[in-house]
């Protein structure tokens, strides 16, 4: 079963002062826009239309949790790349998405979705280098693999290895297609060691998980 299946939307937040308060923690999904965030959570979530897909970049304008269980939440981060949004509104998502993924505490790791066709932007390396300072765990999913060859897939995945392997060692990085759904078990493998990895006991039974 998926980690994140069952998921349900519980709140949205757009200051960080808002953020819920909880014992539990949080897997955070980040990405620039259009990178197909909202159907990559789909996907992991096994729903259709659980968080929104839009056509229009920047669509995501608040920080949405969904929870999985009593400890254990899902959160969609705003996507970057801000097209046809009020340079005012820039600064506040920039402001906001810094501060909540350097100084939150119940956020176990950062999950970055990058285009496969386009990785390792300026705004991709800049989120990895506001989180990569915490010491917590970064996994990237290269979406839309199959709009790609085969071998393309491949070498663009080993060409993303090799930069991170130079510059963030730590970080992992795999191909992934909601459409072909291919790396879901992959994905649903790297975020459970998260999860087995931390001390917090979350209100589901570890069966139910597997």
């Amino acid at each position: 079963m998926s980690l994140f299946h069952g998921a349900s939307f519980y709140t949205s937040v757009n200051r960080l002062q808002d953020l819920p308060v909880h014992t539990g923690v949080e897997i955070a999904f980040a990405g620039r826009s259009n990178a197909g965030k909202s159907s990559v959570i789909n996907t992991l979530a096994c729903r259709k239309k659980l968080a929104f897909v839009s056509k229009t970049p920047g669509r995501t304008q608040q920080i949405n949790y969904f929870r999985i269980n009593t400890n254990f939440f899902l959160v969609d981060l705003p996507g970057y790349g801000f097209a046809r949004v009020p340079m005012d509104m820039r600064r506040h998502w920039e402001t906001l998405l810094s501060k909540y993924l350097q100084t939150h505490e119940p956020l176990l790791g950062l999950v970055l979705i990058m285009d496969v066709r386009h990785p390792l932007k300026e705004l991709d390396l800049q989120m990895l280098d506001w989180f990569s300072v915490t010491g917590k765990p970064i996994h990237i999913l290269l979406t839309k693999a199959d709009k790609l060859s085969r071998h393309l897939a491949e070498s663009t995945l080993f060409k993303v290895k090799d930069n991170l392997m130079r510059h963030y060692p730590s970080v992992s990085v795999q191909l992934f297609s909601s459409t072909k759904a291919i790396g879901i078990a992959e994905a649903n493998n790297a975020l459970r060691s998260w999860i087995d990895g931390n001390r917090v006991l979350l209100n589901q039974n570890t069966a139910d998980l597997q």
